[in-house]
């Protein structure tokens, strides 16, 4: 089989770092302008140029997004941009505004070029239409069923690379086109700037009477009219693959470094144990488990098997029963690690070891030191150095977590 790639996010160079180590195959970022998350910390153009590099020197692809639907004054001052991610040797341009592809062509000709999922590209003569125009890939419409997927597949060319998001926060807006930001909060959904009113709780109020507020009550949660839950495939590798995609993106670029790690580990073990196991493959617990040991809201499958999974009925809260507590810097003297602190750890705590490619190992925190190898407690502190002493062998990148609701975890 063809193995499809693993699309991770890169909202700074940190979360850049940590989607590469954990086995990301590529990465998609944006620059201070012309994305879609501005919340996140983007790259200015020395950094692009920094996290290109780090890429290429890893085996690992850079895609940049340049997916706003643009105004007059954006497009004009596009051109320099776009000669610069050529020359700093990005390898693919997220375009969404169709006024921006012949650009691209013209200031960016050696750099592929992916059309967004802004695009809603929903059907293959659409998808055709684009390739016609010089497109290496479409990221599909978020709202298309797995046979909706298949059926593009087989009606388009073999060179035209097929990418759908596979996890990942959902938007109740059409493929993200939405202007209910603009219009409650004055920022711009469509230039990365929302300040997502989809998650807000909402009442009615009639007009003869302000300030009465009547419920309209879903749950015992409160009434969430537009709110979405978080999709997630990874129990449906086969499906995806059988249907011909070749890139499987995971959203995520205002997320953690944490984040991106785990969620970049579990899908890239799962597609590997696929393509080695074939049809007999079996997704394992572990990393069925993996997955909800991230901030997220309850998962679903989003439409990929029907219109009944893309029900948005969801209440606003996250589920955060585990957090990161230290990312691990480098090995030190008699075997401990030197460490840096996200969350306060103690000795005692029940902890996981995370490491890329690798099973959680779960042990009981038993050593901690500070920077002159002096015992503590604790390390209470933000971003606090110290060492600590592991259950077995690690390396830059990897990472401790905590169970903040060890009731809730089903060994």
């Amino acid at each position: 089989m063809k193995k499809p790639e693993i699309l991770s996010p890169a909202g700074d160079f940190e979360k850049l770092q940590y989607a590469v180590a954990y086995g990301a195959d590529a990465v998609y970022m944006a620059g201070k302008s012309y994305g879609m998350r501005t919340a996140s910390g983007n790259f200015d153009e020395e950094e692009l140029k920094k996290a290109v590099k780090y890429c290429h020197d890893r085996g690992t692809k850079a895609f940049v997004t340049v997916n706003v639907m643009a105004g007059n004054d954006e497009i004009d001052k596009l051109p320099p941009y776009l000669e610069f991610l050529d020359d700093a040797g990005v390898d693919a341009l997220i375009v969404a505004d169709v006024g921006i592809i012949p650009l691209v062509k013209r200031h960016a000709p050696h750099v592929r070029l992916h059309i967004s999922t802004q695009a809603s590209v929903t059907n293959y003569s659409a998808a055709n239409m684009y390739h016609d125009m010089g497109a290496d890939r479409i990221v599909l419409a978020r709202e298309l069923t797995i046979d909706d997927i298949a059926g593009i597949r087989a009606k388009t060319p073999k060179a035209l690379e097929i990418e759908t998001f596979v996890h990942g926060s959902m938007c109740m807006s059409y493929s993200g086109r939405c202007l209910l930001s603009n219009f409650m909060a004055g920022r711009d959904a469509n230039h990365g700037n929302c300040a997502q009113p989809c998650r807000w709780s909402y009442s009615l109020v009639e007009e003869k009477r302000p300030g009465q507020y009547y419920p309209v009550v879903e749950d015992e949660y409160g009434t969430y009219l537009f709110n979405s839950k978080d999709m997630c495939l990874i129990e449906h590798i086969p499906e995806l693959v059988r249907a011909g995609i070749d890139s499987f993106k995971i959203e995520g670029r205002v997320k953690t470094a944490y984040y991106a790690a785990v969620i970049t580990n579990a899908y890239r073990r799962a597609v590997d144990m696929y393509a080695e196991k074939g049809e007999e493959f079996e997704l394992p617990e572990s990393l069925r488990r993996e997955v909800e040991k991230v901030s997220h809201r309850d998962y679903y499958t989003g439409f990929y098997f029907g219109e009944k999974d893309g029900e948005y009925r969801e209440d606003n809260t996250y589920i955060r029963d585990w957090e990161v507590c230290a990312y691990i810097a480098e090995k030190g003297e008699n075997g401990l690690y030197r460490a840096v602190q996200k969350n306060k750890l103690s000795v005692g705590d029940r902890l996981e070891l995370i490491r890329p490619g690798k099973d959680a190992v779960d042990f009981v925190l038993e050593g901690l030191y500070d920077m002159n190898m002096t015992p503590i407690d604790s390390a209470p502190h933000p971003k606090m150095e110290f060492f600590v002493k592991l259950p077995c062998e690690a390396s830059r990148f990897a990472m401790l977590r905590k169970n903040n609701k060890p009731e809730k975890e089903v060994l």
